[in-house]
């Protein structure tokens, strides 16, 4: 059975990667998103781990948080071992899109609904090391090279 990791941060991106939780089941999956009280109460009902939350408009703090996730999705890349990276997006996700590169893993990467005409910093990090960058407004397409529009999926 193929190996998913499914990975966003906290928040919008979290509750559309949700949407489509139906996915989960068809593979060895494991979601990882940001530790918060609504995401918290998940583990009842998805195979999760977490990341801790930080924000980029506290610098000092996020320094911090930064190095701490990005030695934590070393460590969970190489725990689960993914064939795939399907990811959401923001900050949460770009080291582990990267990692999955390094090693030859797929990368779906798939623009948060609400970014209609400018796109996010993740997703400029992000989207040529993708293999699947998926946009969900066609304005989008002259944003991103090789995106591929296929409406609103969520």
């Amino acid at each position: 059975m193929k190996k998913v990791m499914f990975i966003c941060s906290a928040g919008g991106h979290l509750t559309e990667l949700l949407k489509i939780e139906r996915l989960f089941k068809k593979y060895d999956y494991i979601l990882v998103t940001e530790k918060n009280k609504i995401s918290q109460k998940l583990t009842t009902k998805y195979k999760m781990e977490f990341l801790i939350y930080g924000s980029r408009y506290y610098p000092l703090k996020y320094i911090f948080v930064f190095i701490f996730n990005f030695f934590k999705s070393i460590y969970l890349f190489f725990k689960y071992k993914p064939d795939l990276v399907y990811t959401t997006g923001a900050h949460t996700s770009v080291v582990m899109c990267y990692l999955a590169k390094i090693f030859r893993k797929k990368i779906v990467f798939v623009e948060v609904f609400d970014r209609i005409n400018n796109p996010t910093l993740s997703g400029r990090m992000v989207h040529k090391i993708a293999n699947l960058f998926i946009v969900q407004h066609e304005e989008l397409l002259n944003k991103y090279s090789n995106s591929k529009y296929i409406g609103g999926i969520y």
